[in-house]
């Protein structure tokens, strides 16, 4: 007996088939059935699902020889499987890389429930990728199995039959079978949830839920829509049959109402001239299952009272009072919005003729996020060092819990943000501030930066729509010439910025404030932050940092990180931090061994926590070189990625350690302890050569002495390289074998 029989029913989908079918056998567990029903299709896929089941003995083709249906057509299907569990799969849709193991091993901690419900994200034609928005749902905390009883949320996830595993004796003894005609998933799965003894779930991504631009059955206009009411009346005839379970008839007549009343409100749906007949058959089956006993909330009762009526004139005078005052409540928003705008800035223009308070500063940080990045270690220091300067934050609401008491938090573009950028005499920032400031004689605008530049920037991306795309040049240099002066953390960066923001600020070339933490950082902080995050004891910490990729519309995961921790075994942690432009997480599971960090506020802190740096082309890897550990290259697409963006020097030729071309490679780095041989520090040594001149420690400090407290001589001097004890990796050090290697001669830097 497999574990798994997958079911696929296919009609007109030759395009989708391949991907759909390869996305299950490609699968990382191999314990399945492929059952694959054409339901006598008129297109390719017949002859695609025959060469599927000659090609891999894993798949079994069946053949209606008359179209059936999708829900008969996965009954055909069940009728041959011999899986322990049955998942339906649609044949535009995909299994997502190793969800099947996911699947089985959650099945096995929650002792073979009868059903294990997972997640489901939607896939757009223009490459959005969107989660289902009651995720949240599907957490995993609390017992392992359950009854409805114990989570009656889960019926507002999408009532589906593909998001769920059924152990197949379970639905052979509850007699479950998809009816025929449209909607055929509804008295499926409600009676399959209703009547199980146990449920799980999985929070886990398992199924892509393919948005088709066109061509989805139930987008289609046709009378076949009034399927739904048969389907409603098989689901109250199982009621009917099992009166332990009536107390959920007032749930199911509270399901049934709102979907009537979104299907009649969907456009396009239901014929010309059949939009009566249906609300007249909504209000007979509104009137025979009404059962009294489930809340309906107040924005909802409208809707609901439009189905008890049944009435299509009523209906039409409710839509067309309520569309006049959705206009007029739309008009009266943007007319508040532009008069709160225009007086904004008349204050704005009133703060600019009072004085400049010279104990004022104000910090901001990445477009309104948190305390952070060089501005939040100078603000840090400022209160440390010049207490009589008082100091604000700028960042939005979700981002306050960040900002240190003590200091003020300041909302974007409320009249306290304008005040503060009219009045304070300090204004730091490692991106612009609002295009709207007005730079006044006496304040000191402070531009940070927040890396050291890999890739082009500024004016040298002129020549690279991908990377510059809707980017205002004019606007860009406007912003530069505001700017009196510039950090840097190294000389390569000092003339790169000179050259591509040419303004007439001044460059301070003492290093990046944020990297003082690596060099004042203990040995029991560092293990002290790795019980924070979770890292298991005496694991080796991967921190995997990729950056964003400009010739993609939609980024993705150059790495199976699941792969990899299976590959590398048991003593090693991944700690995946997406870039920020990210819409989704790197890794779909979340476990002691792949921890997702992308939300953490510190960088500085996943840097401290970790053993090695795997990147790309980010520039966190020249801040983490000060911590003197081994970062790996993954260049897997580099030609690529120089051709769209551009950078200053070829990584390849001299990297801050080993690179890898390749998921294998990159696996065979870590197998072999590569990343922390010889050759690896000897590469690292070149670049921190190059790239760590002033990261001593001391920058804040000397950025504060200099611009707020004055004392230009006799700034604290910067600590040759060699003389650097930055806080090393956690003491807990596992037995990784190290290869021998012949001594190299570190490659010579290429000219900046």
């Amino acid at each position: 007996m497999p574990r798994f029989s997958v079911i696929v029913p296919v009609y007109k989908v030759q395009a989708y088939l391949h991907e759909c079918l390869f996305s299950v056998l490609e699968q990382s567990c191999t314990d399945f059935e492929l059952i694959v029903v054409d339901d006598c299709s008129p297109d390719g896929s017949p002859a695609i699902i025959d060469e599927f089941a000659a090609a891999d003995p894993r798949v079994r083709a069946v053949h209606l020889t008359e179209n059936v249906g999708l829900g008969r057509a996965r009954n055909a299907g069940m009728a041959q499987a011999r899986g322990e569990y049955l998942i339906f799969l649609d044949s535009d849709d995909t299994l997502t890389p190793d969800s099947l193991r996911a699947i089985s091993e959650r099945l096995k901690e929650t002792d073979s429930p009868d059903i294990l419900l997972y997640d489901y994200a939607r896939t757009y034609w223009t490459g959005e990728v969107r989660r289902n928005e009651f995720a949240h749902l599907l957490g995993e905390g609390g017992p392992a199995s359950f009854q409805l009883d114990d989570r009656p949320g889960l019926l507002k996830v999408i009532m589906v039959a593909w998001n769920k595993a059924y152990r197949r004796e379970f639905i052979e003894e509850q007699q479950l079978a998809f009816p025929p005609g449209y909607y055929e998933d509804t008295p499926w799965t409600y009676p399959a949830l209703l009547a199980a003894e146990s449920l799980a779930v999985l929070d886990r991504v398992c199924v892509h839920y393919r948005q088709r631009r066109r061509g989805s059955i139930l987008g289609t206009t046709s009378r076949k829509h009034f399927d739904i009411f048969d389907q409603y009346e098989r689901v109250f005839a199982f009621l009917d049959s099992r009166p332990d379970l009536a107390r959920w008839r007032p749930v199911m007549f509270r399901r049934m109402t709102d979907h009537y009343s979104t299907l009649f409100t969907k456009r396009g749906r239901l014929p010309r001239g059949t939009r009566a007949e249906f609300l007249r058959r909504a209000r007979t089956h509104y009137r025979r299952y009404r059962t009294k006993g489930h809340p309906v909330p107040l924005r909802t009762r409208l809707r609901h009272a439009l189905v008890k009526l049944g009435t299509h004139r009523t209906y039409r005078a409710l839509m067309l009072s309520l569309g006049v005052k959705s206009r007029l409540t739309s008009y009266a928003k943007g007319l508040r919005r532009l008069t709160r705008g225009a007086l904004l800035q008349v204050h704005y223009r009133i703060q600019l003729k009072l004085p400049v308070k010279p104990d004022y500063a104000v910090f901001s940080a990445y477009w309104g996020r948190g305390h952070s990045c060089n501005p939040g270690a100078i603000e840090a220091k400022v209160r440390e060092l010049a207490p009589g300067i008082r100091t604000a934050w700028i960042a939005q609401p979700g981002h306050h819990h960040q900002v240190p008491t003590g200091t003020r938090r300041l909302t974007p573009g409320t009249a306290a943000y304008w005040t503060a950028l009219a009045r304070a005499k300090y204004l730091v920032n490692n991106v612009n501030f609002d295009r709207r400031l007005v730079k006044r004689p006496g304040q000191v605008l402070i531009q940070t930066q927040h890396g050291t530049p890999l890739k082009h920037m500024g004016l040298d991306l002129q020549d690279r729509p991908a990377a510059a795309r809707d980017t205002d040049f004019g606007q860009l240099m406007a912003s530069a010439d505001k700017w009196d002066y510039v950090l840097t953390a190294n000389r390569h960066s000092t003339l790169t910025w000179e050259r591509v923001f040419p303004a007439s600020y001044e460059i301070l070339e003492y290093g990046y404030p944020r990297n003082d933490r690596f060099l004042h950082a203990t040995s029991l902080e560092v293990a002290r932050l790795r019980e924070t995050l979770g890292i298991p004891e005496g694991s080796t910490a991967i921190l995997y940092a990729p950056t964003y990729r400009d010739y993609r519309r939609t980024q993705r995961t150059p790495v199976d990180l699941e792969r990899m921790l299976r590959e590398l075994g048991p003593r090693y942690t991944v700690l995946t931090r997406a870039h920020h432009s990210y819409e989704a997480p790197l890794a779909t599971a979340d476990s002691a061994r792949l921890i997702d960090v992308s939300s953490h506020p510190s960088v500085e802190t996943l840097c401290l926590a970790s053993d090695a740096l795997v990147t790309d082309y980010s520039s966190l890897m020249f801040d983490y070189a000060n911590l003197d550990r081994p970062i790996v290259i993954y260049a897997d697409d580099w030609e690529a990625y120089e051709a769209a963006r551009g950078t200053y020097f070829d990584l390849r030729a001299f990297p801050p350690g080993t690179v890898a071309r390749s998921e294998d490679e990159l696996i065979d780095i870590f197998a072999t302890g590569h990343w922390r041989g010889s050759r690896s520090a000897q590469l690292r040594a070149a670049f921190r050569e190059r790239f760590c001149a002033y990261d001593d420690g001391r920058a804040a400090e000397r950025v504060v002495r200099h611009l707020f407290l004055g004392q230009t001589p006799g700034l604290p001097p910067v600590v040759p390289l060699a003389d650097r004890r930055p806080v090393p990796a956690a003491a807990a050090r596992i037995g990784v074998p190290q290869p021998a290697e012949p001594t190299l001669v570190a490659p010579v830097p290429e000219r900046p």
